[in-house]
């Protein structure tokens, strides 16, 4: 992978970890992904009319198919998202997630857009995976250790962070291909994929206005975060896709479980171990 590359995915990695806690905190449901939205789409129109009024119209029937796509994973991945972090917890939610995505990407990159996976970079994907694993509780998730209510809530994490997991890897397929084959803009192909989703959560959310006040009010700093960061980190992800193999580019970003490691609780050695596996994936990954 190409040092800038690696460079973007670090960087984006922790505007992802960022992010992440902001959503978990904020507690939000369909309401809040609208709030997010709404924002987002007001906070990047600047920039994305001024890049995007004379590209868009030049796009193609299948350039808008796939921001369609698109935006149906991502709607499907923050809501399931948002589910899993109100019934379990982030520590296993996020760890499960991030470990799932990137290995059913890689997966996929090779069987679906003709990508090839060096012996380095096969390791590589293991070790994050592997690491991430770690820093979710490693064995611990499914001993009896726990009492009831606690191994019901890892096993709602563990489901829902599966979940996740597989929307992750559907649409950085979806967006690796806009990126490589259709070479759409990274900007102007997040812009419109989350503007879209907009007429898409209204008719729910409309439904209990009275709720939707309430979020609002209690909520939009959180949301705020989320589309700040959000937004940024994976535009340089997509920048990102454009430079290096989408089966190295989807493991880098977990990049963003150190950050997680770091500020998470639990056993802290554990925690060190599965860092430092996923550090010697990123690597790996780099080389390979």
């Amino acid at each position: 992978m190409p040092p800038a590359a690696l460079a973007l995915v670090v960087t984006a990695a922790l505007l992802h970890a960022l992010w992440n806690m902001a959503a978990k905190k904020a507690g939000g449901n369909h309401h809040f992904a609208l709030i997010a939205a709404v924002i987002q789409a007001v906070l990047w129109a600047p920039l994305a009319l001024w890049f995007g009024w004379s590209e868009w119209p030049r796009w193609s029937a299948t350039a808008w198919g796939a921001v369609l796509l698109s935006a149906l994973i991502h709607l499907a991945y923050f809501q399931v998202l948002l589910k899993g972090y109100r019934v379990a917890d982030l520590t296993v939610v996020y760890p499960v997630a991030r470990g799932s995505g990137p290995l059913l990407t890689a997966a996929a990159a090779v069987l679906l857009l003709g990508e090839s996976v060096t012996a380095a970079g096969a390791l590589g994907v293991l070790a994050v995976c592997g690491g991430v694993f770690l820093i979710a509780g490693g064995p611990a998730l499914w001993r009896g250790q726990h009492g009831p209510a606690e191994r019901a809530r890892i096993r709602a994490g563990i489901a829902w962070g599966a979940v996740t997991g597989l929307m992750i890897a559907g649409y950085t397929v979806v967006d690796g291909w806009a990126m490589k084959v259709l070479l759409l803009s990274p900007l102007l192909m997040n812009y419109a994929t989350q503007a879209v989703q907009i007429p898409m959560l209204l008719p729910v959310a409309l439904r209990d206005r009275a709720g939707l006040r309430a979020a609002f009010r209690g909520q939009w700093r959180h949301a705020l975060i989320v589309s700040t960061l959000g937004p940024l980190g994976y535009i340089l992800v997509l920048h990102a896709m454009t430079m290096a193999p989408l089966s190295h580019v989807a493991p880098a970003r977990e990049m963003s479980m150190l950050f997680a490691a770091l500020l998470g609780e639990g056993d802290r050695g554990l925690r060190l171990v599965g860092a430092a596996c996923i550090a010697a994936g990123v690597v790996a990954l780099a080389l390979g």
